[in-house]
């Protein structure tokens, strides 16, 4: 049976870094596992007006169900004043209510945070794993994934260094593990 692992890019920037690694990260994965970028940009703010069916768009009904039919996920983000970006705490909270009936509940995920600074996000990264704690989500504890100073990892060619794929494919395959 194929699993789905869904891709959540927290940037919205059309030639945003994180996309770019994100998108380095999503070729790694063996056959078998089907990868789906999910788009957030699109969806309205979380209102708890919209928590019932009957007066929810149909954006977050069916972001909704798109989140429920994925087995795992690639939270990838920039860091933003220290933390992850509004576009992804809104996907968050969209697909978390109503309260009790979270889409993301006891699924396994990921975490790349990706700067062109030295730190590589790490604000980000746990201000976004404190919340997917949370959610009551299966993180992947190791390796922690900082991509910093991301500009020096790409060459003129726009191809990613063989030691960043490397240890990309170490964050992959700790996530197939726990699907």
């Amino acid at each position: 049976m194929s699993k789905k692992v869904g891709i959540l890019v927290g940037s919205l920037r059309k030639d945003s870094f994180t996309k770019f690694i994100a998108k380095e990260a999503a070729k790694l994965f063996p056959g078998g596992i089907d990868i789906e970028f999910v788009e957030i940009g699109h969806l309205p703010f979380y209102n708890q007006d919209f928590e019932d069916p009957a007066t929810a768009p149909e954006s977050h009904t069916a972001f909704r169900q798109q989140i429920e039919g994925l087995d795992g996920f690639i939270f990838a983000t920039p860091e933003y004043n220290r933390s992850y970006t509004p576009a992804l705490k809104n996907a968050l909270d969209i697909a978390s209510r109503p309260y009790g009936f979270s889409k993301w509940n006891g699924k396994p995920y990921a975490v790349l945070s990706v700067s062109p600074g030295a730190i590589g996000g790490f604000g980000a990264n746990h201000h976004l794993r404190q919340v997917l704690m949370f959610l009551n989500m299966n993180p992947v504890q190791q390796p922690e994934a900082y991509i910093g100073n991301v500009t020096e990892l790409i060459d003129d060619k726009g191809k990613l260094n063989s030691k960043t794929v490397t240890f990309l494919q170490t964050v992959v395959d700790a996530l197939v593990a726990k699907l």
